[in-house]
């Protein structure tokens, strides 16, 4: 009997006790039994074994609710986190191993919780034409990783994840300031470009931003700008098509790649841009 439901009023409740009364089954037989934690996470073991997910999950939950604050709790929610993660429950995966990372910071599977957290994320990244929300949270969860426990054995690839992150969120500032050039929007186009120059300078997507920025401040006749993405892109990445590109745009109108070392374009390849 589920004595979680008799706390639904006093009616239930009468007629619960009337039902137990006229039973001939002893009353012990229908109360809760406790079962050894040790028993649980091992039958949970076997289902995981056999290919069977929901049951080992059901298993490794039992523990965690009947026998809170012991070692199996502890290992069950850690194996918890991964069958909802292999199951593809990622918001099931995301709350277990939080709370395994709040209760256990310090435990030897903390960074495989954090992992797992990232990775939840990681597998629900849109392309770059959405919401890049789960895309940024990934990039928190890996980064976390690599910060809180660099010497484990996912730092490595946790910071190839957040690369990707990073390459992706610089490639939707990119797609949104390509449309607001096309419209001739061109303010709006450079704070985009700019994002990407400054924030993720690192990605695949910079040399374009400065070609983007050139033409963008080029159509705005602010040459000294042009100028400098230019030559900054020319400096870094001289055997790019998009320095020839720039390049030859500038020399649409006599004009040269000049560094202009004040620019904010500047500041930012040198590191001392906020």
């Amino acid at each position: 009997m589920n004595y979680g439901r008799l706390r639904a009023g006093g009616a239930l409740l009468a007629s619960a006790l009337l039902l137990a009364a006229c039973s001939s089954e002893p009353v012990d037989d229908l109360a809760f039994k406790e079962i050894p934690a040790e028993k649980s996470y091992n039958e949970g073991l076997a289902y995981l074994k056999a290919g069977n997910y929901r049951e080992a999950t059901a298993k490794f939950e039992e523990v965690d609710q009947q026998h809170p604050y012991s070692e199996w709790a502890r290992k069950s929610l850690i194996m918890t986190a991964y069958t909802n993660y292999t199951r593809g429950n990622f918001d099931e995966c995301v709350s277990s191993a939080q709370r395994y990372t709040t209760l256990y910071p310090g435990s030897e599977d903390a960074a495989y919780a954090q992992f797992l957290i990232g990775q939840s994320y990681f597998h629900q990244m849109p392309d770059i034409y959405r919401d890049q929300e789960m895309t940024r949270k990934a990039m928190q969860a890996m980064t976390e990783v690599t910060q809180r426990y660099p010497e484990s054995a996912y730092a490595a690839e946790a910071q190839r994840k957040v690369d990707i992150t990073r390459d992706q969120l610089a490639g939707k500032e990119m797609e949104i300031g390509r449309y607001y050039l096309g419209q001739l929007n061109f303010v709006a186009a450079i704070n985009r470009f700019k994002t990407v120059v400054t924030d993720y300078q690192t990605t695949r997507h910079t040399e374009e931003a400065l070609e983007r920025l050139t033409e963008a401040y080029f159509a705005m006749g602010v040459v000294s700008e042009a100028q400098t993405a230019a030559a900054v892109l020319g400096h870094n990445y001289p055997e790019s098509r998009w320095y020839r590109d720039a390049y030859n745009l500038l020399q649409t109108k006599g004009l040269e790649p000049r560094e202009d070392s004040s620019s904010w374009i500047s500041r930012a390849f040198r590191g001392v841009i906020g």
